[in-house]
């Protein structure tokens, strides 16, 4: 047997274009990743090129992956070219599978320099699916924008690689792997982990397990149904909430992660969870929720498929935060929701005198403000809610934190949601997307619009649609001033802010592969009449919404894809 150290490579490479990260990391088509020579190598070394070698050089860092196809072989090479890259230490999770708030746990456990998140989140898997890397910094949240802004600039101008091709892991045995490599002094130093066990006794320090353990198994429990759409958190759920806190096995469906996600799109939502969806209608359960592939999402359900918006639920949860026992004894330092998130937290938050954050849509803005001790509680309208235990959103946090505040008031979803409207009032939310718009349609039509609404005539005008009138308080093109370090983001949205608090907020998403997704967000508040059928209390707004943007003609689009 060779027992002679590995051969550490430098090879030489040529630069892509298309490499700039986003919020969610690089997000390609897997074949891209698999068809471009080297296109993998490229990333992954910018990364590790970004940070300085003296703090790279023995390191520790987490590598973890939401499981779906490709998610191995990347493990593989992330491994390889860590080890010619100076760090000293991996932590990886159990065949490579390690969901992001866990990634996120894991790295501040360890004290860590960062992590290579392998996710494309939501979006969907298998050989012709999508393939996504994130870079987490120190903190365990997702990497600012100078961090990415430095990624995207080595990748321009790339030559070469490190790597060791030579060292092969075995992703598969729990405990240390260790290799010698020429030139290192140290051997490098890999650790196949169950991440379960540290995420759960994170949440065990959070949570009230045993009134937890109550409701869930005790006399007269709750029933609920929890779906991990064969994502990451299929394993957190069964060992959480089925082991540990008594749920029957039969609560937890499609826990088994698969490299296609069983061919069902990962995505939270009433339109894709529809097995979730489906098995509550009849009322046997009690509560419900799915979560996305990499489990940092989340959507809740109450019996008969009562739909919690993600905008109400971080308002909820907000307004019961003391029925949890890590803010009794932290306390509560600031709410904060994304700019296109409904304003019920806003409400919340007037009434209990906590300060209030509006963000652009990237967690990274939450993560600042909790890294700086102004922030707690965080929501956006994407199916995410988080708290400052770790720096990402977390869809399991999320299912705790409302099945504590259900133990505690004990009542059911739906009464919940609706003493809370009667309390507040109620903002009806929705979001209209239309994906795979022409981009030079949709960026000409983004253009023309703020040129619209931008312009000093356009305050103050009225929209009447049957009996409601509509006037113009505000508009413009959000930018968002950063508390902490003073930075400004600029360009993160259109807003048309009406006189009653009514929005319309427009988007283009930075998601999608296939064209442009153009998003239509619609708000209307409403203090007495809480209990309507919210795309009909909100159809105005979206015949204003239409109207202003002449998006059916700018785009040839008829109608959304999907709607939330």
């Amino acid at each position: 047997m060779d027992n002679s150290p590995l051969q550490v490579l430098t090879v030489p490479t040529a630069p892509y274009p298309d490499q700039r990260p986003s919020t969610n990391g690089l997000r390609k088509k897997v074949y891209v990743f698999q068809s471009r020579r080297n296109y993998l190598h490229n990333f992954i070394q910018s990364v590790f090129s970004s940070i300085d070698l003296r703090d790279r050089q023995g390191s520790t860092m987490v590598v973890g992956g939401d499981g779906r196809f490709f998610n191995r072989t990347a493990t593989q090479v992330i491994v390889q070219m860590a080890a010619a890259n100076g760090v000293g230490r991996l932590i990886i999770g159990h065949h490579g599978i390690m969901s992001t708030p866990a990634v996120s746990c894991m790295i501040r456990k360890c004290k860590a320099i960062g992590g290579i998140v392998l996710t494309a989140s939501h979006n969907p898997g298998g050989p012709d699916g999508d393939f996504g890397i994130k870079f987490n910094t120190a903190n365990g949240g997702p990497a600012n924008e100078a961090v990415t802004n430095k990624i995207f600039q080595i990748s321009r101008t790339i030559e070469e690689f490190a790597t060791c091709p030579g060292l092969q892991v075995d992703l598969t045995t729990m405990g240390k792997q260790t290799f010698d490599l020429e030139n290192k002094f140290k051997p490098f130093t890999v650790e196949i982990v169950d991440s379960v066990e540290s995420y759960a006794n994170m949440l065990r320090n959070i949570f009230d397990f045993a009134a937890l353990k109550e409701l869930l198994s005790g006399k007269n429990h709750f029933k609920i149904r929890l779906d991990a759409l064969h994502g990451a958190v299929g394993p957190y759920v069964r060992r959480i909430l089925c082991v540990e806190l008594g749920c029957p096995a039969s609560s937890a469906i499609n826990c088994v992660p698969k490299e296609d996600f069983g061919g069902q799109h990962p995505d939270p939502n009433p339109i894709y969870a529809t097995d979730l969806v489906d098995s509550m209608r009849d009322g046997q359960y009690d509560f419900g929720a799915a979560f996305d592939a990499d489990g940092d999402q989340n959507m809740i359900l109450g019996k008969h498929g009562f739909f919690v918006t993600p905008s109400d639920s971080v308002a909820v949860i907000a307004d019961n935060i003391f029925c949890i026992p890590y803010f009794q004894h932290a306390g509560v330092r600031g709410f904060a929701r994304t700019m296109p998130t409904s304003a019920a937290l806003d409400r919340v938050a007037k009434a209990t005198k906590i300060e209030l954050y509006e963000t652009p849509t990237a967690w990274k803005f939450f993560g600042n403000l909790m890294d700086a001790g102004m922030l707690s509680l965080c929501g956006e309208e994407s199916f995410g809610t988080g708290g400052d235990h770790i720096r990402e959103k977390d869809g399991l946090w999320a299912v705790l934190a409302w099945l504590s505040i259900l133990a505690t008031r004990k009542k059911s979803v739906e009464d919940l949601v609706k003493d809370h409207w009667l309390k507040y009032g109620r903002n009806y939310f929705t979001r209209y997307d239309y994906e795979n718009v022409d981009i030079d349609a949709a960026c000409e039509m983004m253009e023309d619009l703020e040129i619209t609404i931008t312009d000093k005539t356009f305050v103050r005008q009225r929209f009447a649609v049957e009996d409601k009138i509509y006037q113009v308080e505000k508009a413009d093109s959000f930018e968002y001033a950063d508390p902490v370090d003073g930075t400004i983001s600029r360009n993160q949205g259109l807003r048309i802010i009406f006189s009653d608090g009514s929005r319309i907020i427009y988007r283009l998403s930075g998601t999608s592969f296939d064209g442009a997704t153009v998003q239509i967000y619609l708000d209307s508040y409403e203090k007495e009449h809480v209990f309507g059928d919210a795309q009909v209390m909100l159809a105005p707004l979206a015949t204003i919404a239409l109207k202003i943007s002449q998006l059916h003609h700018r785009t040839g689009r008829t109608g959304p894809s999907v709607i939330i």
